[in-house]
């Protein structure tokens, strides 16, 4: 309505307006009485000054009419109205009138779209329409306004294509475009406005490449093209734009070089070419734009050194490179930038030391050096920067001192954790009086705090964390009125904790976890407190009741001190509580009811205490709780049925408690991916055929007397042994009379097959093969739509009969959508689907392009409002947590199929950090996410699943990753790295070596000497020890597994330190090769048995022959002729104690194919008892 009446009314006026006499006294009073008529049809605010000036004029006085003194009108020498400008006067419609040359209706309220009419004005030379709520499109009929100057259509809601009729406009200086709806693509036609200085186009929805055209705009000054989703090149025709004062492009999707032609532009002051996909180097040209006062060049894929030609640009004041993958070393010229304020070269693979000269920059303000790997120490020289508030060089590798003279600095935040830093903080650091940042964590810094951060109130965020920081830690800190997070972990403080935290109200997170402090925990910590970690200390009484009055707090960890009492019960009013962890105390009495009321909790910690009396029922509310671990207390009467409603739940150890009666009928409700220890209790009855038994290993049971069940932990039911029982006489009945019949009858079907081969081989020539058949999936082009029904019809609408397996994200159904052509299907979890449909299918298409052997292969996926899974390979051993919990298949996993599990692993993460782009962070490496073929070839499964669900858009508490696996540090940065992978790896490589989970190795690890990590003290039982080879390799698994537990991830290894450590068992199995063709060659002769029979008289053939060397399997086949082997036998008085022999069965000459296998399988299991390998099958594979 509103755009119609405005339509209406504008051609209403044009049509009066065309009417005019160009007479001074007709033409003002019609014109104004015009204006007036159109003034009653608009909704103005009363305090208008268009409502209190614009009054009629009389229409019957006979005096001449002068020009109205109305606001925001003027007229020409001719007494026509011909200057319009009602900016700022709130109207919400608009209207046109005749012979204007300037109009100005900014900053209203106006809407609708602009009418196709205006371009009727052809005097018209300004026009301002922004600030408005206009939309629709831009009229082509702008293009007849030949004599414009100033087209401003900024900031409104218009969409559509800019019309190429645009270019028309010949003297247009201005075109303001910027921040509306627009797309499509910039028309070429623009390069005709050789009249243009600024071109402001920002903020919009334009795509497509930037027009070479635009090279021609001659006379412009500014070019703003941001923000939107261009792509293609730069063009290096905007190289010729010499008057060009400002270019920004940042925020599109440009690629590929910089143009070396852009550092032509020699009144360059502003380059802003930041947030795209711009590879190659930075073009040394660019240190001719000396006029240059802006460079941004930040978050592109730019690689290549820093030209030393950027020190040219005198005039630079802010630098940005940050967020490329630039390398080499910062180039010293840089130190010639006197104006500079701002360096930015965080985020690249810069290397060597931080150049002296930077001290030079004295107008310097922000440093940022950090994310690199820069060596050698922090120079002396910067404490030369007076104006410097930011410095940040964290995450390098650099070593040596602080230097004295940085804290005198006028310093807000210093950030210089992550490094090898060693000596004290300086004692002038805060001397500036503005620190509020102060991060240096995770280096190898020591001795006390020095006495100038007692008085700093300016901080606001402490981490000193991961040092060797030492001294009374009540008289190192002082009050801190505007502190918020403060992080002392992992240091070596004594003494008490101070009642002055409770005097920093807005202190948050408090971490003084892995110190020496002793004595209580005073009761004034802070009521504003969401995080308190003072774990692994010494504290001692109990725990303050006064904990209740922190409604913040989220995670509280008192674990690992020496804590007596109960548990306040007023903690039960903390119902936003996420993790409790107050495990390794003293703490008795017994769980309260109000445990049901952390309805939010996640973690609950309460083991080894002395907690006793039953686990209350309410515990069942907690529909969120992720982890329980009550295990190692004295815990009594039965486990509450209300446990099963735990949906969420992934471990759960009620282990080591006084626990009795049968387990609970509600653990049917449990889902079968926990991890559950149910281990010494008094537990009694049968294990129950729940989902949740059906991958737990027998040490999850055992140390219940009373329980029964088909586990190697427990005794057999009643009914068990009664069946067990009638089955040995059938067991015996079929081993006796079937097995022999069966073994015939395979023997005969064998001998058939190959007569009727041979015959047919001479009867019918041998045809050229086809080309094979074409397979299920394509790679290039599959979307998993086609699949949808055959695969719902082949699980039976995802029936649990073809359920395989559950994971975090979803559930596997196994597939068979051809004859033997199985796959997996992952059918995700309805919270985990993606609602960005293109995202998803572009994530997806990205992924399936990964190629390694031991990734599992992403076949596709699909995409469906009932259903959405995606399409894996199928792997026939399943996963390595299901092989190890079983005592059968682990049996069958010697120990040379293990470290090939574990050199799969990591080749196969190795891969995914180091040679895809950008590196796949995996996130839940665990035994579950292993699968293993039928070679026990080991494949990474989930491998993409946490990238395409989008985790890193979820709530920072989630728990990503598997309980046991997860890696420490994400318990309170919540962030996930390559080092998190690392450490997972490290927890599998041990799991797969002991054969089940290494939980209680982990926790010792650092006080275990070498000798004692060895295979023979924590490997497998359930196997024999290998040959000497083999537990070298195995060692060496080891070892590398405690390097890749390292609590500090940035000591732990990167997965291509691991495979390159792992890669020495290749020059083992080379020495068993060696090995075995020197002792081979050694042999003085080789002993052979023969029988058969001739093929003429069907004489029996029985006899000995020996074989001379050297040694060939020729020459094994011409002295054995038409016989079989039957023996094969070393003969080397020198080195072997007697003959060792080995028997064979006997054949006729026609199986000569059987009679070769067996003639290597009689070689490999004498080469094996030689070298002193566990078994010939070993060999075997090794050959």
């Amino acid at each position: 309505m509103a755009s119609s009446k405005f339509l209406l009314l504008s051609l209403a006026l044009l049509l009066v307006a065309q009417s005019f006499v160009t007479s001074f006294t007709s033409a003002s009073l019609e014109e104004a009485n015009a204006l007036h008529k159109w003034k009653a049809s608009l909704k103005i605010p009363n305090n208008s000054q268009i409502v209190s000036s614009w009054t009629p004029l009389p229409t019957n006085t006979s005096a001449p009419a002068s020009c109205p003194s109305w606001f925001g009108i003027a007229c020409n020498a001719d007494g026509n109205i011909n200057r319009l400008n009602l900016s700022t006067s709130e109207l919400k419609e608009i209207g046109l009138l005749s012979k204007l040359v300037y109009l100005d209706f900014s900053t209203n309220q106006f809407s609708g779209v602009i009418p196709p009419t205006i371009g009727k004005l052809s005097q018209l030379t300004v026009l301002k329409l922004f600030g408005n709520n206009l939309t629709g499109s831009i009229p082509s009929s702008l293009g007849d306004l030949t004599s414009m100057k100033l087209l401003y259509l900024w900031q409104n809601q218009l969409s559509g294509t800019i019309p190429t009729e645009l270019g028309n406009m010949k003297s247009l200086s201005i075109l303001c475009l910027n921040e509306n709806q627009l797309n499509g693509s910039i028309p070429s036609s623009l390069g005709n406005l050789k009249s243009l200085n600024i071109l402001y186009l920002y903020k919009n929805k334009l795509s497509g490449p930037i027009p070479i055209e635009l090279g021609n705009m001659k006379s412009l000054t500014e070019l703003d093209l941001s923000e939107n989703q261009l792509n293609g090149l730069i063009p290096s025709s905007l190289g010729h734009l010499k008057s060009l004062n400002i270019i920004f492009l940042f925020e599109n999707k440009l690629s590929g070089p910089i143009p070396i032609e852009l550092g032509n532009m020699k009144s360059l002051t502003e380059l802003a070419l930041s947030e795209n996909q711009l590879s190659g180097s930075i073009p040394s040209s660019l240190g001719d734009l000396t006029s240059l006062d802006t460079l941004n060049l930040w978050q592109n894929q730019l690689s290549g050194p820093i030209p030393t030609e950027l020190g040219n640009m005198k005039s630079l004041t802010i630098l940005s490179l940050n967020e490329n993958q630039l390398n080499g070393s910062i180039p010293s010229s840089l130190g010639d930038l006197k104006c500079l304020n701002f360096l930015n070269l965080r985020n690249n693979q810069l290397s060597g030391p931080i150049p002296f000269e930077l001290g030079k920059m004295k107008s310097l303000t922000r440093l940022a050096l950090s994310e690199n790997q820069l060596n050698g120490s922090i120079p002396s020289s910067l404490k030369n920067l007076r104006s410097l508030h930011f410095l940040s060089i964290s995450e390098n590798k650099l070593s040596g001192p602080i230097p004295q003279g940085i804290g005198s600095l006028q310093l807000i935040r210093l950030q210089l954790d992550t490094n090898q830093l060693s000596g004290q903080l300086p004692d002038d650091l805060c001397q500036g009086g503005k620190l509020q940042n102060l991060t240096v964590g995770q280096n190898q810094l020591s001795g006390p705090i020095p006495r100038g951060l007692w008085n700093c109130s300016t901080l606001i965020r402490v981490r000193l964390q991961f040092n060797q920081f030492r001294g009374d830690i009540s008289n190192s800190f002082g009050v801190y009125p505007n502190i918020n997070f403060f992080d002392v972990s992992h240091n070596k403080f004594h003494g008490q904790l101070s009642q002055n935290w409770g005097k920093c109200k807005n202190l948050t997170t408090l971490m003084m976890g892995y110190n020496n402090i002793s004595g209580s925990i005073p009761p004034e910590i802070g009521n504003s407190i969401q995080v308190l970690d003072l774990s692994s200390n010494h504290l001692v009484g109990q725990i303050p009741k006064e904990f209740g009055q922190m409604k913040s707090l989220l995670n509280l960890n008192l674990s690992n001190n020496n804590l007596s009492g109960i548990i306040p019960q007023e903690l039960g009013s903390l119902h936003g509580l996420l993790t409790l962890d107050l495990s390794k105390n003293r703490l008795n009495g017994s769980l309260q009811r109000y445990i049901g009321d952390w309805v939010q909790i996640n973690h609950i910690y309460l083991s080894n205490n002395k907690l006793s009396e039953k686990i209350p029922s309410e515990i069942g509310k907690l529909s969120q709780l992720n982890v329980l671990d009550l295990s190692w207390n004295s815990l009594t009467k039965e486990i509450p049925s209300e446990t099963g409603s735990l949906e969420s739940l992934v471990m759960m150890n009620l282990s080591h408690n006084k626990l009795s009666g049968s387990i609970p009928n509600g653990f049917s409700n449990l889902p079968r991916r926990i991890d559950i220890d149910l281990s010494y209790n008094e537990l009694t009855g049968p294990v129950p055929p729940y989902a949740v038994f059906l991958n737990v290993s027998g040490e999850a049971l055992e140390g219940n007397d009373g329980l029964c069940g088909n586990f190697t932990s427990l005794k057999l039911c009643e009914s068990q042994i009664i069946m067990k029982k009638n089955n040995h006489f059938h067991q015996k009945f079929i081993l006796v009379t079937l097995v022999p019949l069966f073994a015939a009858l395979v023997l005969g079907l064998f001998m058939c097959g190959l007569i009727a081969y041979r015959r047919r081989k001479r009867i019918y020539p041998q045809k050229p093969s086809g080309e094979e058949g074409g397979k299920i999936f394509s790679i290039t082009s599959f979307d998993g739509q086609a699949m949808y029904d055959e695969i719902i019809k082949v699980t039976n609408d995802f029936d649990d009969a073809y359920c395989i397996g559950m994971g975090g994200y979803g559930t596997v159904y196994k597939a068979e959508l051809q004859p033997n052509n199985l796959v997996a299907v992952k059918k995700l979890h309805s919270s985990s689907e993606n609602d960005d449909h293109i995202g998803f299918l572009n994530e997806v298409r990205a992924l399936t392009n990964i190629r390694h052997r031991n990734i599992v292969k992403l076949y596709g996926y699909c995409f469906h409002t009932r259903h959405s899974f995606l399409i894996y390979e199928y792997l026939e051993k399943g996963s390595l947590k299901s092989l190890l919990s079983s005592d059968i298949t682990a049996k069958e996993m010697d120990w040379l199929k293990r470290v090939r599990i574990v050199r799969a692993v990591a080749n196969g993460l190795a891969y995914m950090h180091h040679d895809c782009t950008p590196p796949i962070i995996h996130r839940d490496i665990s035994g579950a996410n292993i699968l293993l073929d039928s070679d026990y070839e080991a494949h990474i499964s989930d491998f993409g699943t946490a990238k395409l669900l989008k985790l890193d858009s979820s709530n920072w508490t989630a728990v990503v990753g598997t309980y046991g696996y997860i890696a420490p540090e994400l318990a309170y940065t919540m962030v996930a790295t390559e080092k998190c992978d690392v450490y997972s790896f490290g927890v599998v490589a041990l799991e797969v070596i002991m054969g089940k989970h290494p939980r209680e190795l982990i926790s010792c690890l650092p006080t275990l000497s070498t000798d004692d990590l060895l295979l023979a003290n924590v490997g497998d039982r359930r196997i024999p020890l290998p040959s000497s080879l083999v537990q070298k390799l195995a060692n060496l698994i080891l070892n590398v597994s405690r390097a890749c537990l390292n609590y500090n991830p940035q000591e732990r290894l990167t997965m291509r330190q691991v495979t390159e450590l792992l890669s020495v068992d290749d020059r083992l199995w080379m020495k068993m090769h060696v090995s075995l063709f020197k002792h081979f060659g050694a042999v003085k002769s080789l002993k052979i048995h023969i029988i058969g029979l001739t093929s003429s008289d069907d004489t029996d053939i029985d006899y000995y022959t020996t074989i001379p060397p050297p040694f060939s399997w020729r020459k094994l086949w011409l002295f054995t002729g038409p016989g079989f082997l039957m023996s094969i036998a070393f003969l080397d008085p020198g080195n072997l104690e007697g003959d060792l022999q080995a028997g064979a069965i006997a054949g006729y000459s026609l199986l000569w194919l059987l009679m070769w296998a067996t003639a290597i399988g009689l070689l490999v299991q004498l080469l094996s008892a030689r070298l002193g390998v566990a078994t010939g099958r070993q060999l075997a594979e090794l050959c």
